[in-house]
């Protein structure tokens, strides 16, 4: 028919494009008619790049027919982090839609933990024996590859599943075809145990090189292998947890848009609380000090000076640290290191930021800007000796909290830097109005 346009892959993928873009402004009736109007060359791939949260909701808004297509379309690790996505009274009518063999895959792998190794691998990898020969073992790989996920490397077990040895497909291709499994393989495989946690599977990824970890249990049987995008999705949860953390609040369960109102609120308002008790005592501090700052107003104008720099630091030293921790940089055996790393940048970060604040006061007081009485090299002298100690104790505070949370057990990610910079405040008071004390009060005042 004339004027009739006839779909081509560009123009599909366009479609698919279009959609992905405009999928989080969708509302759930819209993302399954926009989805339902998906050529099927590309409606799998579309499907397949959803998260699993994403992917069971439009699951369990499709017709009850085609949940079955879906469910099936994906591999055993993807289709279990669906159904546990997915509202626990949806959970058994999803692996009903799995075939028997999928099932029991899906549900073995759900009684791991979501944040652990065995929770992320996929039980279907390529596997030889290691009495085949190399010809015996490209046909024998042939019968398996529709099954498989990935075929990344190939793994060499024994009867009892125990893991021997590793091959790559070029391993394969450059051996004789008479050659033994066993003669070519190599012995000395990376592996992880099931329930490492996944940040450490992350650590060994970047330390190795790797495309995929096989995994093994206690008695050294290959459960599965956890591919690198696999892993690649935990360190991008792990990251946002830890970001959110980091910046003085619980992390979000759901896309920042798609949390609910109060939940976001309730998540926000516990550390907002906890941090607003924290300062509290900076009036207390001040209160005690009310002596001093009544002989000499002027200090009280350089209070948010002090006590923002004693923060900015204690922030930037706990940021530092808690990603070196996150990416294996430092371990907890290294916090004299750190510790004697930031004693130095603390005086010399806080050795700048005094001279400046010298300057600043020198410059205002000759300038005519402000007057701050007889004794200004004196306030000049107690403004930078301040902020050579707060700025120094902030730098330490904030590098050394994190070790100490890790030691305890918890994330170091608990570290934010709002409770650094709450803590660096209560603190960096006391040390102005103390060296305030010793030099303007006692000695020029």
């Amino acid at each position: 028919m004339i004027g009739t346009q006839i779909p081509t892959p560009d123009t599909e993928r366009g479609e698919a494009i279009e959609l992905w873009e405009g999928w989080p402004a969708l509302g759930p009736e819209q993302r399954v008619e926009a989805f339902r109007r998906l050529p099927r060359a590309v409606a799998d791939d579309f499907f397949l790049s959803l998260d699993p949260r994403e992917q069971a909701e439009l699951v369990a808004s499709l017709p009850e027919g085609e949940r079955m297509v879906w469910m099936r379309l994906l591999p055993p690790d993807d289709a279990a982090d669906l159904v546990q996505e997915a509202p626990p009274q949806e959970a058994q009518g999803l692996l009903g839609l799995l075939d028997p063999t999928t099932r029991r895959e899906v549900t073995a792998l759900m009684a791991y933990g979501e944040d652990v190794a065995g929770g992320l691998m996929s039980p279907r990898f390529a596997r030889v024996r290691p009495d085949m020969t190399v010809g015996e073992a490209f046909a024998y790989l042939r019968r398996q590859a529709p099954q498989l996920e990935t075929i990344y490397y190939i793994y060499v077990l024994d009867s009892a599943q125990r893991l021997l040895g590793v091959l790559s497909f070029r391993d394969l291709f450059e051996a004789p075809t008479d050659r033994r499994v066993d003669e070519i393989m190599q012995r000395d495989v990376v592996t992880v145990p099931e329930t490492m946690d996944q940040e450490e599977v992350a650590h060994l990824y970047r330390e190795h090189d790797l495309l995929a970890l096989p995994v093994i249990s206690e008695a050294g049987t290959l459960k599965g292998i956890v591919t690198f995008d696999d892993i690649a999705d935990a360190i991008r949860e792990e990251q946002t947890e830890d970001i959110q953390r980091i910046g003085g609040s619980e992390a979000l369960d759901s896309p920042y848009m798609e949390t609910p109102f109060f939940h976001m609120v309730r998540k926000r308002a516990g550390w907002l609380s906890a941090l607003f008790i924290g300062e509290m005592l900076t009036a207390t501090a001040m209160g005690h000090f009310e002596g001093e700052i009544a002989q000499a107003v002027v200090l009280a104008l350089f209070v948010p000076l002090i006590i923002s720099s004693g923060g900015n630091s204690g922030s930037q030293a706990t940021t530092l640290v808690i990603r070196a921790l996150a990416l294996g940089e430092v371990r907890l055996r290294d916090w004299w290191r750190v510790a004697w790393r930031e004693l130095r940048s603390g005086l010399a970060l806080g050795s700048i930021l005094g001279a400046i604040g010298i300057l600043r006061i020198m410059a205002w007081q000759f300038g005519g800007l402000y007057d701050y009485g007889p004794h200004y090299p004196l306030v000049a002298f107690t403004v930078g000796l301040a902020l050579v100690g707060v700025v120094t104790w902030g730098t330490m505070a904030g590098s050394m909290l994190p070790f100490l949370l890790r030691r305890l057990g918890f994330d170091p990610a608990s570290a934010s830097a709002p409770f650094v910079a709450t803590l660096v405040d209560v603190t960096g008071l006391v040390i102005y109005f103390t060296v305030a004390s010793l030099v303007l009060l006692h000695v020029g005042a």
